[in-house]
């Protein structure tokens, strides 16, 4: 094994290393907040479960569907490129950033649908429902909320691997940015899972 090749193997492993470390942290950050939903809810229990009905399953159902496959998509795209079929792994790649914008459209008009009515901190309809159900949509908008902006960040990095892959600096033998890329999107559909079942199902 040459020197270069030495070198870059050595980064790989670096990056490789960094990545999971990060992904780690982000699990503390929504594992935190699952824990204060757990707490909140054995508190509040029959607040939690009246404030889960305006919720809407089949949207929350949808999207789960939709990160499921945009996870498999974009798993597919690193086989392609490890492949060196970089057309097609741009391709899914395109696929997955698609159903992206898919369960983006769809988190817009559920939250959409909550601010017609009124369903938001700070509200003047906030103000008079019980503290259970203000903890209740406290929380729904902050974990959603901050999984919809994970969303957009592995959208703009899963773009960003995009345009590398064009411009050849991503190939068959250099494909540390997309597989980390990759996992930062199995991190979003992930938290998702956890999401989805806590807020719409458990009521």
């Amino acid at each position: 094994m040459s020197s270069t090749e030495h070198s870059e193997l050595i980064d790989s492993d670096t990056g490789k290393m960094g990545m999971w470390l990060f992904l780690f942290t982000e699990l503390f950050l929504f594992g935190g907040l699952f824990i204060v939903y757990a707490v909140m809810r054995s508190k509040y229990a029959e607040d939690f479960h009246h404030a889960a009905l305006e919720l809407n399953a089949f949207i929350g159902a949808t999207n789960t569907v939709v990160l499921l496959v945009s996870s498999m998509t974009v798993a597919m795209s690193l086989t392609a490129i490890q492949q060196n079929r970089a057309n097609k792994a741009i391709g899914l790649i395109f696929i997955t950033l698609i159903l992206a914008g898919v369960f983006m459209v769809n988190k817009y008009f559920e939250w959409g649908h909550k601010l017609d009515l009124h369903l938001y901190p700070g509200s003047d309809v906030m103000r008079t429902l019980p503290h259970g159900e203000i903890m209740f949509f406290g929380l729904y908008f902050m974990m959603t909320g901050l999984h919809a902006l994970h969303v957009i960040i592995g959208g703009i990095l899963l773009t960003v691997v995009i345009f590398k892959i064009k411009s050849g600096k991503v190939h068959q033998g250099h494909y540390l940015l997309q597989e980390n890329g990759a996992l930062y999107w199995h991190l979003v559909d992930l938290i998702w899972i956890f999401l989805f079942p806590l807020l719409y199902l458990i009521t």
